[in-house]
């Protein structure tokens, strides 16, 4: 039984992982398009918040942001002072716009994009994570000829592009498991969407931990754990409990004997010093950086 682990998050300072992955098509189709403004959606502490931003600045882009939680535009100096995401997205020039959470949940219809269009002009739409066409044609690219060694490639599973990618170039010898980072069975079908093959994949659902970005002290200690062992830094949303799913899973005797593993690193690590931040709120251990 062998572990190997594909550090995806060294592939660009800013733009990491499959953040860097997912934007790759959709910036060229921008430029195809002769769009000079990115759209996204994303939470306060977004990877993809981040990584747009990032993208946009590196390429001569216009961001903007629809941000989740209306509340932070009251006091957004201070936001910006507290929040290191937000903080970092703004020095790239990336422009906020502030919604209701129950407004955010409306994101994907006609009418509420038709509102975005009327306030900001013409833009090229990025959707919430980066998941499209687009997304799904980058992730395609993470494995390459010398990865067919591996029986077992696993991925942390936000919005499912990244593993649809990876589903699509797996040989027939291997088997993909995705670690999901939210509750709901949703997933499988957001991933049937993309993937050309229904017959090597499958999701474990037992290690979302309550949900997204919800942690507990077992999986902070494990990760600080891990980085101290192999100075491999995890994030607590993601590969964090891709790991801690795949340890916990050879523990169990999950995997036959041989089995060489190859987990996907697919970056996060920005959202670290915004965890930190909520964890000191709750008087929980912190992650080491």
């Amino acid at each position: 039984m062998s572990i190997f682990i594909k550090r995806e998050d060294e592939l660009h300072p800013f733009i990491s992982g499959n953040k860097y992955r997912k934007l790759k098509y959709n910036l060229e189709e921008a430029a195809k398009q002769k769009k000079s403004t990115l759209l996204t959606f994303g939470g306060a502490y977004s990877n993809h918040i981040a990584a747009t931003s990032a993208a946009g600045f590196e390429h001569n882009f216009k961001t903007i942001g629809v941000i989740r939680g209306d509340e932070l535009a009251n006091n957004l100096e201070t936001v910006l002072q507290e929040n290191p995401t937000l903080k970092f997205a703004s020095a790239h020039n990336m422009q906020f716009h502030f919604v209701s959470r129950s407004d955010y949940r409306n994101k994907t219809t006609s009418e509420f994009i038709d509102k975005l269009k009327e306030k900001f002009g013409d833009f090229y739409l990025v959707p919430e994570g980066g998941t499209n066409e687009f997304a799904v044609k980058g992730c395609e690219e993470i494995l390459i000829e010398e990865d067919n060694q591996y029986n077992v490639i696993c991925s942390a599973v936000g919005t499912g592009g990244t593993i649809s990618g990876i589903i699509n170039t797996t040989k027939k010898h291997q088997k993909v498991i995705g670690f999901p980072a939210l509750k709901g069975d949703f997933l499988q079908h957001e991933i049937k969407k993309y993937v050309l093959r229904n017959d090597n994949w499958s999701l474990n659902t037992d290690y979302h931990f309550g949900g997204y970005a919800k942690v507990s002290e077992e999986l902070i200690t494990f990760i600080n754990k891990f980085k101290e062992e192999t100075k491999i830094p995890l994030d607590p949303v993601y590969t964090g409990k891709m790991m801690f799913g795949i340890i916990d899973l050879i523990k169990k005797n999950y995997f036959k004997k041989g089995t060489k593993i190859l987990a996907i690193h697919t970056g996060g690590l920005q959202g670290i010093d915004g965890m930190n931040l909520v964890l000191k709120k709750k008087n929980l251990s912190r992650i080491k950086k």
